[in-house]
This record gives C-alpha cells, sequence and structure tokens, in this order.
C-alpha cells in the first residue's frame, strides 16, 4: 500500500484511499493517480460502477436545468466538453445528437423561457429556439407548440468511460482493491485509520480519504470517529423507474418534456444502439429495491402521449431502476453537490462527496480536477472562498465557491 508515512499508529501506511470505484471515484482516482500520488481505489462490490454509475441515462448534459452559480451548473458546463475532449482521444464510444426540450401547452412556454435564461446565465449559449413547424419538422412525430434545441447534449456508453478512467488510472500506478468495504474508522493525530473488511481484513492508516461512495457516502462519513455529525447531511433515496420501448422510436433527438416533481420528466432518451426508453420517474423510496412496477407505466404513458400521441398502447416494458442519493425530501426543493474539506469537518486529509447525481457523469472530469487541486494543490485545505476560475473564464468574473459549500 505505500511507504507514505511512518507512525506509532496501527495499520499499513497508505497515502490516497478512494472510496467508492464507480464513476466519480475512478475519475478522481486517476486525477490524483497522474498527479503523482499513490492511490488505491476501495470497492464494497465485486466490480466496478454496480451502483448509481450503471443505472442512469447515459446522457452527456449541456448545463441548462441548474441555478447558476451552483456547483452543479458549474461542474456541468465545465466538464461537459472536457468529456467531449476525453472520449474524442480515448475512444470512448458517443454520440452528441442533441435534444429537444418542448413545450406541449401554451402555459409551458414561460418554463421553457426560463429555462432558455439559466442556460444563458450558466453559460450554454448555443441553445436555439424552434417553433411548432421547425420542431416538426426535425422530429415528425413529435406534438408540441414550441422547443428548444441543445445541440450539446448527447449520449454516452458509460461502462466505455469507466474502462477508460481505470485504465489511465492504472496506467499511472493506481490499483482497485474490488469486494473490500470500509467498516468504520478514525481520526488520529497520525492520519485517518480505516478498518477494511475482505478477504483477509485490514486496517489502513491514510495520508488522505476521498469518501465518493454515493449511496454509501453518509454512512461511511459517520463510521469514522472524529467526523461531526452535524456535518453529515440527510440522505434520501429517489428511485427512478425506466421503461424500455417494444420497438423503435421514431424520433433521432432525446426528447424532454417541462421538467416537475423532483425530476425532468418521463423523457425519451436513446442509446447508441437507437434503443429508447423513456425516464427516469421519482419514486421516494426507504430502501434500495431495483424492481420496476409495471403499473407505474400507467403515468409513463400519460406523460407521453402529450408529446409523443402515436406511442402505441402496449408498447413499454419494464427495464431498469437506478436509486439516486437525494439531499432532500421535497419534490419541489433543489440540492447542490456537496464537497467538504477539513472546514467543514475538521478533519485533516479528508474529503466528503454527497449528493452526486446527475449531472455527475457529465460532471466527473471537473469533479476529479477539483478534488486533485484540494488535495495537491492546497493540501486538503482550501481558502474559504475560493474561485473556480479553472472551470472556465467565465468563472473568474463572479463564481465563488467554499469547499463546503
Amino acid at each position: 500500500m505505500g511507504d507514505a508515512q511512518k507512525s506509532g499508529s496501527k495499520g499499513e501506511p497508505a497515502d490516497v484511499v478512494v472510496i467508492g470505484a464507480g464513476l466519480l471515484g475512478l475519475a478522481i482516482g486517476r486525477a490524483l493517480a497522474q498527479a503523482g500520488r499513490e492511490v488505491v481505489l476501495l470497492e464494497a462490490e465485486k466490480a466496478m460502477g454496480t451502483i448509481t454509475s450503471s443505472r442512469n441515462s447515459e446522457v452527456i448534459h449541456a448545463g441548462i436545468y441548474y441555478p447558476p452559480g451552483s456547483l452543479k451548473a458549474l461542474f456541468c458546463v465545465a466538464g461537459k466538453q472536457m468529456l467531449y475532449d476525453y472520449c474524442q482521444s480515448r475512444g470512448v464510444a458517443h454520440a452528441r445528437i442533441g435534444k429537444l426540450l418542448v413545450a406541449t401547452e401554451e402555459a409551458e412556454i414561460v418554463k421553457l423561457e426560463r429555462l432558455h435564461q439559466r442556460a444563458g446565465e450558466n453559460g450554454v449559449d448555443d441553445l436555439r429556439w424552434l417553433s411548432e413547424a421547425e420542431a416538426k419538422a426535425m422530429e415528425p412525430a413529435l406534438r408540441c407548440v414550441g422547443a428548444i434545441l441543445s445541440p450539446s447534449t448527447g449520449i454516452i456508453d458509460s461502462h466505455g468511460l469507466m474502462l477508460a478512467y481505470r485504465g489511465d488510472l492504472e496506467d499511472s500506478g493506481g490499483m482497485i482493491a474490488f469486494g473490500a468495504r470500509v467498516a468504520g474508522g478514525e481520526a488520529t493525530p497520525d492520519g485517518i485509520l480505516l478498518h477494511v473488511e475482505q478477504e483477509e481484513p485490514m486496517d489502513l492508516l491514510c495520508r488522505t480519504v476521498v469518501n465518493c461512495a454515493g449511496l454509501g457516502a453518509q454512512p461511511v462519513a459517520a463510521s469514522i470517529k472524529g467526523v461531526p455529525s452535524a456535518s453529515v447531511p440527510p440522505l434520501h433515496f429517489a428511485k427512478g423507474n425506466y421503461f424500455g420501448l417494444n420497438g423503435r422510436a421514431p424520433f433521432r433527438h432525446l426528447i424532454y418534456p417541462m421538467p416537475g416533481g423532483g425530476g425532468l420528466g418521463a423523457h425519451l432518451t436513446l442509446d447508441l444502439a437507437g434503443r429508447a426508453r423513456f425516464g427516469p420517474d421519482v419514486e421516494w423510496v426507504n430502501r434500495i429495491d431495483y424492481a420496476v412496477d409495471p403499473k407505474r407505466a400507467d403515468s409513463f404513458y400519460a406523460s407521453i402521449h402529450r408529446y409523443w400521441p402515436g406511442l402505441p398502447d402496449g408498447a413499454l416494458v419494464p427495464d431498469y431502476s437506478g436509486v439516486r442519493p437525494k439531499l432532500y425530501d421535497n419534490p419541489n426543493g433543489d440540492a447542490d453537490f456537496v464537497i467538504q474539506g477539513e472546514e467543514a469537518h475538521g478533519v485533516p486529509g479528508l474529503v466528503n462527496l454527497y449528493g452526486i447525481e446527475s449531472p455527475g457523469l457529465t460532471s466527473s472530469l471537473a469533479i476529479a480536477d477539483y478534488v486533485r487541486r484540494v488535495i495537491v494543490d492546497f493540501n486538503g485545505r482550501q481558502p474559504s472562498r475560493d474561485r473556480l476560475a479553472f472551470l472556465s473564464d467565465r468563472n473568474e468574473e463572479k463564481s465563488e465557491y467554499s469547499l463546503g459549500a
């Protein structure tokens, strides 16, 4: 595990331990390994990205929906271009097919205008207004009274992306330990002591720990003695169900209705093979369960018929589901990404990431670069108002965020 430190505390010395080998953990581990740190990823499951990272829409988002100045907006807009460049250079399958945001009745035009304004405030300046006729010329099966085209929205092979991140990580000397669950820990004067359950349980004395365990981030943080309970935000499970289409959809773009109820509506996405799926919806649950109830199809039909009246009866089939780590339980609420350093919880060398849901995939390289800078450039600490100028020149003007924001 390396000889990054020598101390009297029990435990095998380790330089950087990243908890969670999903998309984000792989991206962060990759960035830190490429910066010269000795990195070990601990993954409780037997393979990478089997939870949240493999249960999403595989969409590269433009950065339209998020509050201006939020971490979601900043990381998404910067991460989108970083991700497109990375996929191009590494041969990760993707397609910039664009999406249509549609208003299906006149009352929704106001919502469309608000999204257009918000996108501009976030630096998304390539949107194009479409009249009903223009939208139908692009997508003849579509019903709407107006739409916005987002040409920079795309789709991606998320598994291929994880393989590329893992390859970069291992090429830079990093490693992944599968079946290794963090069962607790303690902040000590010599570092962060982690208790790791695996075939041969062991303790690691870590110089730096990055907790990006997704749905498990809060339990992991709470299990480390020295982390104040008040610094750990509540976790709520928002299950998102997807239905597939029995047959081929007559659309070439992603179709997004107006958002509501804590989600983006029963939108239509396409995978790289052209297969259509609808979702996710929002189902607040108390435990993780990935079964898709066929009865939920009724609400999907009602939503989809608003923008695709030609959807045949009986065409929807249960597909898969995912659970998002929400930091609120209010369907009309909005919670930002939370990235906490020592200033927030008082434990040197610990970075906790909470609530990394959509647009986490799109933002993964930008978040990883941010965490790398916190750890490498600031030695785990950061000025309380650090300017995120590295994300884009535009951010230099007005975007300031503390690490514990």
